[in-house]
């Protein structure tokens, strides 16, 4: 199976974390929180050849970690992925926005100057933001909305940007999650788990349990489990195997 998303660096017990992934035979896009963590978290997968490593700025850390920057230009060559980055317009972070905003544009434009990557983004209540800066970097690589969780208006917006979805059971808790899931493009979703903070049952979310979604994802969209495993193993196969994509030019308005 596949997590899109998860933390392996942030559980108590990382490398134990990361060898029972690897023992079940999972793919896992292991994202960071600052360049500072990306040495520590890219050993873990170290003789795990399904772990990959994304390198991040978490938008809730901007205004903290914004001097790592310049590290993250010099670390952006080590990887295609870069994640956990973003928005995030809760109240507790709206405050920080023009360094959150600052980062954000400046990882964009560091990740188109290297090509593109394949993004894992975080978006909560600030959905159109997000859009509006992938717009103007169609060449910053292939853009994956990590628990989406925006109106059906920015959903809209964003398929026809060429963004994908990663999908997880905390998401799918809700009708609004599952809603949104429901007019998802199958064939640009992927499961994660968005451990250890999204919970199950009270606890952190393991990496194997992004699996939870799949029969729910099938009875959202009418799908055998067995089918839509599959579809998820080539939508990551498109990913891992093709050249990286670029967003279509920005839609006149």
């Amino acid at each position: 199976m596949i997590d899109f998303h998860s933390h392996l660096d942030l559980y108590p017990d990382p490398r134990s974390v990361a060898n029972a992934c690897s023992a079940r035979g999972l793919y896992v896009l292991s994202v960071t929180t600052t360049p500072a963590a990306w040495a520590g978290t890219s050993a873990l997968a170290h003789g795990a050849p399904r772990i990959r490593t994304a390198l991040g700025l978490h938008p809730q850390l901007a205004h903290e970690r914004k001097s790592e920057l310049k590290l993250f230009e010099r670390l952006i060559t080590e990887t295609r992925y870069v994640g956990e980055i973003g928005l995030d317009g809760a109240p507790d972070f709206k405050r920080h926005w023009d360094d959150q905003l600052g980062v954000l544009t400046r990882i964009l434009d560091i990740s188109q100057a290297a090509g593109g990557r394949i993004m894992s983004i975080h978006s909560r209540r600030a959905a159109s933001a997000i859009l509006d800066e992938l717009e103007k970097r169609p060449g910053a690589g292939i853009p994956i909305l990590h628990w989406f969780s925006g109106s059906s208006r920015d959903l809209d917006r964003a398929i026809g940007i060429g963004c994908w979805f990663s999908v997880g059971p905390g998401m799918l808790q809700g009708e609004k999650g599952r809603m949104l899931a429901s007019r998802m493009p199958i064939d640009r979703v992927l499961p994660e788990s968005d451990g250890p903070f999204a919970q199950i049952d009270g606890r952190p979310a393991w990496p194997w349990e992004a699996a939870s979604v799949l029969p729910v994802l099938a009875d959202i969209w009418c799908q055998y489990p067995s089918d839509l495993e599959q579809q998820f193993f080539h939508n990551l196969a498109r990913l891992g195997n093709g050249a990286i994509e670029t967003m279509p030019a920005r839609p006149e308005r």
